[in-house]
């Protein structure tokens, strides 16, 4: 097909860059691990500091302790000090402790009395010494060591008090306060601190390398696995094409950007007897040919076109910028032609065929589920006609409602007892009398009200709900029979069943089976098929047959001359009754030829040991020419319309009942025999 270039931006659009989801990834992972470290180093960095506070402190003490034994001590006299210094004590006492103060292992030096006065001091200075109510000061007054680090104008230093103990007397004789360097032990605090946060630093930089590699490693992965999902998500697995969800999603952005001069074309196409590959070559071919007809239509829309697989043998396209509806049609022609080139699946050489419904947008509707019934109705249109490629026809509406509402409306049928039996009386021509009555099928919808067959059997026979339909009418037409039997009155029931039933296995005990149950003897009870069905299963429905017969059942032919039995089969199968369809019945006043059919139905009947029942009776004048021609029964709207039976009892031409012995003929079926 011809390539259309992609649409071209007219200018840039502006656009704030978003961050790498690895970045962001990262920059939580940073922040998340900065906080625990931060927190770690301001641990250790109290810790540090407080464990040099109290190592100086602890030194303090010792330092004090031997200055004052070893050097004030020794030097004083043993008075008390609130009597003041010799001048002895004066000059040993600046001995003593000039060294210490030059090499700068004290700062500063006092002598104190009881009451607070500095009668000592090693740079001569009295200010800037403790308070003597300080709680330092009074402790060392009584006998106990203080100290503490301490800040001032010239830096941070150990502070010692303790008592003065002379070493001529041996007792306390003033307080001794003195102050230590500490710079030497906060420079070296600061320098382990200083060792700990670097070595923190260097940790958290390995840390917040190894988190990039994960995060980056983490947000690939992520990134990867969140693509592979969300393709997942909106492809078919099989073909790799988008599936009904993104076909869905790109129909509805392309309807929305359509207009009269730009349309957009939807399409459906369903590959013709893709059945017959699956039961002819296996699944796998089946899949293999899917898988071909992907590449052939991917290979042959244009490059903004959107091919996309709905499921089974169903494929979708969206086709923007469709000129018109020729060109659209001579688009999907080509595209159809390329299917249909020859291919080989399990060595053998196949043609693919399909069937294609174009809706336009907006010329067939504006939204997606409207052009998709249509799409699809036409599609269905090429499938029963000559054309494979079927525009949609805005004047033909969408079937309402779907297969699908209309199989739950009658599964709930069943279950509400929604399920309605009319009865039409089988009168014998000969005599006037009522021989059976035939039950007729009816729905009274909550909604809709009393339906005829032909709007739900049609659905029942394709689904899943033909037994327990079936099983319904049987049920329901016996236990009627057993109550009009205890009325006297000793009519047969007819019921029709589909082909479906009669190729069902066991179908013929179940029947018997309901038989015994309801106590109803075989020969009260003839099943109808119509002629249609002697084209399904030749084989299960001849068995079913013969196991009914066998059973003492009679079966019917019902609407003979509708469809295209074979008359190998009336004679092979033990039927009991053919039932000539109204259509052949309701001009015999003014049809020769039909006059002629019939008549030879009759024969052809009778030949072959079976009873003839016309259908569709409205006049006098019909019964009498079929009675004549020798027809052994008839019903229709001369005697009676479908009527619950209770109704018939008192009908005034149906009140007479047939004799035990005319029931017995027509309807008595001997095994292996034709009644």
């Amino acid at each position: 097909m011809r390539e259309r270039p992609l649409p071209v931006e007219e200018g840039p659009v502006p656009s704030r860059r978003r961050p790498h989801p690895a970045a962001r990834l990262f920059a939580v992972y940073a922040v998340l691990s900065a906080l625990p470290v931060v927190a770690l180093g301001v641990m250790l960095d109290q810790t540090y500091r407080q464990q040099a506070q109290e190592q100086g402190i602890a030194q303090g003490r010792a330092q004090a302790a031997v200055i004052e034994e070893m050097a004030v001590s020794p030097a004083l006299s043993g008075d008390d000090l609130a009597e003041g210094l010799t001048a002895g004590e004066l000059r040993r006492l600046s001995d003593a402790t000039d060294l210490a103060v030059f090499k700068g292992s004290v700062l500063r030096l006092r002598l104190r009395d009881f009451d607070g006065r500095v009668v000592f001091s090693d740079d001569g200075k009295t200010d800037e010494a403790v308070l003597a109510t300080s709680t330092s000061f009074q402790r060392a007054a009584v006998g106990r060591t203080s100290a503490e680090v301490v800040s001032s104008a010239s830096g941070r230093s150990v502070r010692v008090l303790r008592p003065v103990v002379a070493s001529a007397s041996g007792r306390s004789t003033g307080v001794l306060e003195l102050y230590l360097p500490y710079d030497d032990i906060a420079a070296a605090v600061d320098k382990q601190v200083q060792h700990a946060w670097t070595r923190l630093l260097i940790g958290l930089v390995l840390l917040y390398g190894m988190l990039a590699a994960l995060s980056w490693r983490t947000s690939r992965s992520l990134r990867r696995h969140a693509a592979q999902r969300e393709h997942e998500a909106l492809h078919d697995p099989l073909t790799g094409l988008p599936n009904r969800a993104l076909f869905q999603e790109r129909a509805e952005q392309a309807c929305a950007t359509a207009t009269e001069q730009d349309p957009v074309a939807l399409v459906l196409l369903d590959l013709d007897r893709f059945k017959d590959v699956n039961d002819t070559l296996g699944h796998h071919a089946g899949d293999v040919l899917l898988q071909a007809v992907a590449r052939r239509l991917s290979a042959g829309v244009r490059s903004d076109d959107t091919v996309a697989r709905l499921g089974g043998d169903e494929f979708g396209l969206v086709l923007p910028g469709v000129a018109d509806e020729a060109t659209a049609l001579a688009l999907l022609q080509e595209l159809r032609a390329r299917l249909a080139e020859e291919l080989h699946v399990e060595g053998v050489a196949l043609s693919v065929e399909a069937s294609i419904g174009i809706a336009l947008v907006p010329q067939h509707g504006l939204d997606v589920e409207t052009l998709l019934k249509r799409a699809d109705a036409a599609m269905y249109r090429g499938k029963r006609g000559s054309r494979s490629v079927v525009l949609a026809d805005p004047l033909v509406t969408p079937a309402l409602p779907s297969a699908l509402a209309l199989h739950a409306e009658l599964r709930h049928a069943l279950e509400r007892d929604e399920l309605v039996l009319l009865y039409q009386p089988k009168l014998e021509l000969g005599t006037g009398r009522t021989v059976a009555l035939e039950a007729l099928l009816r729905w009274q919808h909550p909604e809709r009200g009393l339906l005829a067959p032909v709007e739900f059997l049609p659905a029942v026979e394709q689904s899943d709900l033909v037994g327990p339909f079936t099983g319904w009418v049987l049920r329901q037409a016996l236990s009627d029979l057993a109550d009009w039997s205890a009325t006297g009155l000793e009519w047969a029931v007819a019921v029709n069943v589909s082909a479906r039933n009669l190729e069902a296995p066991g179908f013929a005990a179940e029947v018997a089976d309901l038989l015994r149950a309801s106590r109803v003897a075989a020969d009260r009870v003839v099943l109808e098929i119509t002629e249609t069905a002697l084209a399904a299963d030749a084989s299960a429905l001849a068995a079913s047959v013969h196991e009914l017969a066998a059973c003492g059942i009679a079966v019917s032919v019902d609407d003979f001359g509708t469809g295209w039995s074979s008359l190998t089969q009336l004679r092979a199968l033990p039927f009991a009754e053919v039932k000539i369809d109204r259509s052949f019945v309701t001009h015999l006043d003014t049809e020769p030829q039909d006059r002629a059919l019939v008549r030879s139905v009759i024969d052809l009947a009778h030949g072959l040991a079976c009873w003839v029942t016309a259908e569709g009776v409205e006049s006098q004048d019909t019964a009498d020419w079929l009675r004549a021609a020798g027809c052994d029964q008839a019903q229709g709207f001369l005697w009676s319309r479908p009527e619950p039976w209770r109704s018939l009892v008192d009908h005034p031409v149906l009140a007479v009942p047939a004799p035990r012995d005319l029931l017995s003929t027509p309807f008595a079926v001997v095994p292996g025999a034709r009644p």
